[in-house]
């Protein structure tokens, strides 16, 4: 049967159409103008203001000195460090606690001081500033 059928259509050319677009006219009137929905670009927050976050540097590690010497580095970048001290307790690494509002600052003083971890701030940490609590020296 197959053979039959490719003897049978051997050698027919394809009927093949040209299919064209045509484009219609438009009328002469000017067309009114349609509103198209563009998207507003979303606002970029505000760049944090270093010296209007309050900071303290906390050391729990056993090299001396270390949150001192944090506390002038973080004041010379621009924080607004009110204080310094020791740290009692178990810390996994170093880190920097923010209440959820200061997120982005402590961030930001993460990237500045070159720390790694952020955290939600957790008692009987302040909730009206960042809390760094070194385990170890930055590099």
């Amino acid at each position: 049967m197959a053979g039959i059928a490719f003897v049978a259509t051997r050698g027919g050319e394809p009927t093949e159409r040209e299919v064209t677009t045509v484009a219609q006219e438009q009328p002469s009137e000017t067309p009114s103008p349609t509103a198209t929905a563009t998207p507003k670009p979303k606002p970029e927050p505000p760049a944090v203001q270093r010296g209007e976050v309050y900071v303290e540097v906390y050391n729990n590690s056993g090299v001396t000195g270390l949150a001192g010497s944090v506390a002038d580095r973080a004041s010379d970048i621009g924080w607004q460090v009110v204080g310094s001290d020791n740290w009692y307790g178990t810390i996994p690494a170093t880190t920097v606690y923010y209440p959820q509002r200061l997120q982005r600052a402590a961030k930001t003083l993460a990237l500045d001081l070159g720390i790694r971890r952020t955290a939600l701030a957790v008692d009987p940490m302040r909730r009206d500033r960042l809390t760094v609590i070194l385990t170890e020296p930055l590099g």
